[in-house]
C-alpha cells in the first residue's frame, strides 16, 4: 500500500500496575491519589540500600495459567496481561482472521522494553552457579530477549504486519507507541497493539540504581518516597508492570464501528548528546522533541488543557522539563494542568511510557486529571501549574489535547499529542 497520512486512533486499553491488575482499577487509583509503592519483602533485599518499589497489585502469576507463566519472563507476562484487556476492549472477539474485522497482516505489535528479561537471566545465573548446567531453563534465551513481550503479544493476536521492540531506556514505552501510530499513517498496518512493560525489581538493578545516587532512600516512609516537584525529592522509585493500547486507522475504526477514545496526534523525537544517564539541565533536548511535535502534528497549543509529566522525582530532572515546557509553549503552559503520575506508580521504566500513555488518553476521554501526590514543599523553580492534592476537572467542552512525556538514559526524548474526537 502507498504511503498515507491517515488518522489514528485509540480504540482500546489495557494495563496492570501497582495500582490495579487492569486499567479500571488503575484509573480509579490514580484519580484516589494512592500510592503503589510498598516495601520489599524478603531476605535478598534486607542489605540494599534501597528497600521500597511499587511492586504489581496483582501478580502475573494469579492471573495466567502456571504452564504459560513458566515460560514469559515476568515483562512478558505483565506485557499480556495488559494486552489481552486492551485488545478486548477494542472489541476483538479473536486472534485477527478467526476475528474476521481485522486480518493478520494489516495487523502489528510494538512492545517495549527499556531492560528485557533482566530477572530471568539472573535468576537463571543464580541455577547455573547453585544447581548446575542440566537445571538452566530451555526457555531462558526466549524469556531474556528484549523482544519477548512484543512477540508473544503478536503470536497472541497473531499479528504480520511486523513485531517490534524499540528500546531506548524509560522512552521505551513512548517511543513503541510512535512507532506504531507511523506503522498505521504509512499504511504498513491498520491496527497496531502498542505499549511498554517492564519488570526489574530484583536486587542487582536497585544497588546499581541506588549506587548511581538515582533512587529514593526513604525506606522509613514508601507511600511519599515518590514526591515530583516536592523540595525533598531524592530520587525515582522503580515500579513494575504495563501499559497497552490498541492504535488503528480512524477508517478502519469507523468500518466495524468501534468506540473511540482520543485521536493521537502523533509524536515529537529527539537526543540530548549530553549524558548517558543525567538529564541535560537547560531542558534543550526536551524542548527540542516539544517543537519537533508542534512543527510535525495538528496540535494547537491554545487546545492543550493536560500534560502527563515525565517527572521522575529527581532533582534535576524534573525542573529541567518544566523549563523547556516553558521555552516551547511560553505562556500557553500556563492553561496546562500538569499530572506526574509517578509519584503513584513509581517509574516502571521501559513501561512508563505504557501506562502513563493509558493515563494520558483517560484523562482526556474523562476530561479529568489526577493529581500528583507528596508535593508538600513546592520547588522555587517550578513555574507550572501541577495538579496538587486530588483531581482536577478539565473543559467539558470543545476538542481538548494533552501530551505524554518520556525521557530516557542516553538522552532520548519522546512526546506524544493526543485530542479529543
Amino acid at each position: 500500500m502507498s504511503p498515507t497520512n491517515r488518522t489514528v486512533v485509540v480504540t482500546g486499553i489495557g494495563a496492570t500496575t501497582p495500582l490495579g491488575g487492569d486499567s479500571a482499577s488503575t484509573w480509579e487509583g490514580l484519580l484516589a491519589g494512592r500510592s503503589g509503592v510498598s516495601p520489599l519483602e524478603g531476605e535478598r533485599f534486607a542489605e540494599l540500600p534501597v528497600r521500597i518499589a511499587a511492586q504489581a497489585a496483582v501478580d502475573p502469576g494469579e492471573v495466567l495459567p502456571r504452564p504459560l507463566a513458566r515460560k514469559l519472563d515476568r515483562s512478558a507476562q505483565f506485557a499480556l496481561i495488559a494486552a489481552r484487556e486492551a485488545w478486548a476492549d477494542a472489541g476483538y472477539t479473536a486472534p485477527a482472521g478467526e476475528d474476521e474485522t481485522i486480518v493478520p497482516e494489516r495487523l502489528g505489535t510494538v512492545i517495549a522494553s527499556g531492560i528485557g528479561g533482566v530477572t530471568t537471566l539472573l535468576d537463571q545465573y543464580d541455577v547455573l552457579k547453585e544447581k548446575g548446567v542440566r537445571r538452566v531453563s530451555p526457555h531462558t534465551v526466549p524469556m531474556l530477549m528484549p523482544n519477548g513481550p512484543s512477540a508473544n503479544v503478536g503470536l497472541e493476536v497473531n499479528a504480520r504486519a511486523g513485531v517490534h521492540t524499540p528500546v531506548s531506556a524509560c522512552a521505551s514505552g513512548a517511543e513503541a507507541i510512535g512507532y506504531a501510530v507511523e506503522m498505521i499513517r504509512t499504511g504498513r498496518a491498520d491496527v497496531v497493539v502498542a505499549g511498554g512493560t517492564e519488570a526489574a525489581i530484583h536486587p542487582l538493578p536497585i544497588a546499581a540504581f541506588a549506587n548511581m545516587m538515582a533512587m529514593s532512600k526513604n525506606n522509613e516512609s514508601p507511600t511519599t518516597a515518590s514526591r515530583p516537584y516536592d523540595k525533598a525529592r531524592d530520587g525515582f522509585v522503580l515500579g513494575e508492570g504495563a501499559g497497552v493500547v490498541v492504535l488503528e486507522s480512524a477508517e478502519h475504526a469507523a468500518k466495524r464501528g468501534a468506540r473511540v477514545y482520543c485521536e493521537v496526534l502523533g509524536q515529537g523525537l529527539s537526543a540530548d548528546s549530553h549524558h548517558i544517564a543525567q538529564p541535560e539541565p537547560t531542558g534543550r533536548g526536551v524542548a527540542a522533541a516539544l517543537q519537533n511535535l508542534l512543527d510535525n502534528t495538528e496540535l494547537d497549543p491554545s487546545e492543550l488543557v493536560h500534560l502527563n509529566a515525565h517527572a521522575t522525582s529527581t532533582p534535576q530532572g524534573d525542573t529541567a522539563e518544566l523549563k523547556a515546557l516553558r521555552k516551547v509553549l511560553g505562556d500557553d503552559l500556563d492553561h496546562v494542568a500538569i499530572s506526574a503520575t509517578k509519584s503513584m506508580t513509581g517509574h516502571l521504566l521501559g513501561g512508563a511510557g505504557g501506562i502513563e500513555t493509558v493515563a494520558t488518553v483517560l484523562a482526556l476521554y474523562h476530561r479529568i486529571a489526577p493529581p500528583t501526590i507528596n508535593v508538600d514543599d513546592l520547588d522555587d523553580e517550578v513555574d507550572a501549574d501541577i495538579v496538587r492534592g486530588e483531581a482536577r476537572k478539565l473543559p467539558v467542552e470543545g476538542p481538548i489535547a494533552a501530551i505524554n512525556n518520556s525521557f530516557g538514559f542516553g538522552g532520548h526524548n519522546v512526546s506524544l499529542a493526543f485530542r479529543t474526537v
